[in-house]
């Protein structure tokens, strides 16, 4: 690749590339991100790519491989366009008969999505419940572009924000269109970002400084940023170089998790490719600009997602949390001031300049506008990454995105922001989602995880899972959130057990509120969240826990029993099924299960189609 050494040959560069395309011609657009590549999208791949050689269909019809597009639960999906058509779960022995389709311009109805609620086959992408009303604004370049092909990027528009302000030459007016679009940080508390880079400019002239990207991302369940970062590393990169230039940074890091190999792979590819074509080093772009960005693996610790915690890794150092201020933007990296924000955050940013800061705020509401990604998972028909409008309420895309809840069971909550987050119950489906209103129910938007929940699910043990994950994530630095977060997974543990007593609950609630109010970080200082939520909202359950030792939703061991009623036909699936032989019992004849060896695993309560087994 030749180096692009002025405005006017990036320019050229692009209208060339978007000269050059043909629109006409159908496109292949395979999903290959983790989850895809998980459901065997680089079979399909080959097989696709061998079609077209055998068939001499290169000239007629042309291949792209993607990053996520978002429908998780559909892997791995194919995409036609421009026609839109949408297949899901694609499996190797029907891939021939789409390419064939897709030369002919016709549609293979029997491979279309299936609209469970109206049994229709839907065959636009457009149409699909899951996806109509979204606003992919970050998730829909994933499908446009190869991640590993940076022209795919630029024929797309992409570093044309870049080339906007490098053009004007104005780098408050950046930080003004910033400011004016509303973006708040996506990675958190939602601090304006604009501000942020306000507070970074303002730093001493002269003084080296810092961007990083915080793709650290370590909440169970979420994988957004993953998914962005697999899917369209350069749109994090032109980010990065539109802050560099608004705020005088010289050098950023990409601080990702070694876990994540597809991302970094990706990510070590375009940067590769933006420091070959002159995006990154001296005088990018014939301009005054000179930036460079390193890409740092973290060994996945979860509290370097804690900004500071994260710089000393990115120094070398154990990744722990300091005292501030110091804020980083006044010292950061090395003592130099420094800006973090995450990916998505990022990734916004050439959003906004390409379309302007009012068309983007006209998105989401008036104090969190755009959009947001969320990783929906848990007991939802429909699960993957969805991108909405701030302020759309959680039961619409619970319940019209996510397909609503699986099986008879009603919905009883949602978990939104991680570890961190609270538990919002179904009666509260109306709140929007935004920072402010999540933030008043007891909960945060954090990366963006998304959990739901069914009657099925224990709160006691929601609280208790994420506590036992964050007093092993805690740094140990700091001594209430040490220590407070083990002895309050302690209480919540002989909660679930039946060893409690009531005043424990009082106990529990002012051990959070103090761990919340001491903690010195912000893993200490969220960490209560799923504790005070779930005592909030679903107190009757830990009373049930203590008072009755019952456990209503039928999941903690020790204060549930499994048996056998009537509707047992003796049909031997739960004998055979039983991993320690606790069930006995004649082919025909009603079984008994031995309670001296049921473990409680559950699995005869999943292969019984009878509902014989019962739990109490």
């Amino acid at each position: 690749m030749d180096r692009l050494k002025n405005y006017s040959d990036f320019k050229a560069l692009q209208d060339r590339l978007i000269a050059d395309q043909a629109p006409n011609i159908p496109t292949i657009v395979i999903s290959a991100g983790t989850c895809g590549q998980a459901s065997g999208a680089n079979e399909l791949i080959r097989i696709a790519k061998r079609e077209l050689l055998d068939n001499e269909l290169s000239d007629r019809v042309r291949l792209r491989i993607t990053g996520c597009h978002g429908f998780c639960e559909q892997e791995a999906s194919v995409l036609v366009e421009p026609a839109g058509t949408f297949y899901p779960k694609v499996q190797q022995k029907d891939m021939p008969r789409v390419v064939c389709s897709v030369a002919r311009g016709e549609v293979v109805e029997d491979l279309l999505y299936v609209d469970p609620a109206s049994g229709r086959r839907l065959e636009k992408q457009s149409e699909i419940p899951f996806f109509k009303t979204q606003c992919r604004t970050i998730l829909g370049r994933n499908e446009k572009v190869d991640p590993i092909r940076v022209f795919q990027y630029i024929e797309n528009g992409g570093y044309a924000s870049l080339g906007k302000v490098l053009e004007r030459g104005d780098p408050q007016w950046v930080i003004e269109e910033i400011k004016a679009s509303g973006l708040r940080g996506r990675g958190g508390a939602g601090f304006p970002t604009g501000l942020k880079w306000e507070y970074l400019a303002r730093q001493q002239n002269g003084t080296w400084k810092y961007l990083i990207c915080n793709a650290d991302e370590g909440d169970p369940g979420a994988y957004m940023d993953r998914a962005v970062l697999e899917g369209n590393p350069h749109s994090v990169i032109e980010g990065m170089l539109i802050g560099a230039y608004a705020t005088g940074a010289k050098e950023g890091v990409i601080y990702v998790r070694a876990e994540y190999p597809l991302a970094v792979k990706h990510c070590v590819i375009a940067l590769r490719q933006a420091r070959e074509l002159g995006f990154l080093g001296e005088n990018i772009l014939g301009s005054r600009l000179s930036f460079n960005i390193r890409l740092v693996k973290g060994a996945g610790a979860f509290v370097c997602g804690e900004e500071t915690a994260l710089m000393r890794s990115c120094e070398g150092r154990v990744g722990e949390p300091r005292q501030r201020p110091p804020f980083p933007i006044e010292r950061g990296i090395d003592g130099k001031p420094t800006a973090i924000n995450n990916v998505e955050t990022w990734a916004n940013v050439p959003v906004i300049l390409r379309q302007g800061a009012r068309a983007f705020a006209k998105t989401g509401t008036e104090k969190s506008t755009g959009t947001k990604i969320f990783s929906l998972v848990g007991k939802v028909r429909n699960t993957g990454l969805v991108e909405v409008p701030m302020g759309m309420p959680i039961w619409e895309i619970v319940n019209t995105i996510g397909g609503g809840p699986i099986g008879k069971k009603k919905l009883k909550a949602v978990q939104t922001g991680g570890p961190s987050g609270g538990c919002i119950p179904a009666r509260l489906f109306d709140l929007p989602i935004d920072y402010d209103s999540l933030a008043d129910a007891g909960s945060i938007m954090g990366s963006g995880g998304m959990i739901v929940m069914d009657e099925s699910t224990c709160m006691v043990d929601v609280a208790r899972y994420f506590m036992n994950f964050l007093k092993d994530e805690s740094c140990g630095k700091c001594f209430t959130c040490r220590k407070g977060t083990q002895r309050m997974f302690e209480i919540l543990d002989d909660i679930s057990k039946g060893l409690a007593r009531m005043d424990h609950l009082d106990l529990l609630e002012e051990l959070a509120t103090t761990v919340r109010d001491t903690s010195m970080c912000g893993l200490g200082q969220t960490a209560p969240n799923p504790v005070l939520s779930t005592l909030k909202y679903f107190r009757d359950e830990y009373v049930k826990h203590i008072e009755d030792k019952k456990c209503p939703a039928g999941v903690c061991k020790s204060l549930i029993t499994y048996s056998i009623n009537d509707k047992c036909t003796g049909c031997n699936l739960c004998s055979k099924s039983c991993p320690v032989d606790a069930i006995a019992g004649d082919r025909k004849v009603r079984h008994v299960i031995e309670p001296g060896k049921c473990i409680k695993c559950g699995v005869c309560v999943t292969v019984c189609k009878l509902d014989a087994v019962e739990v109490r």
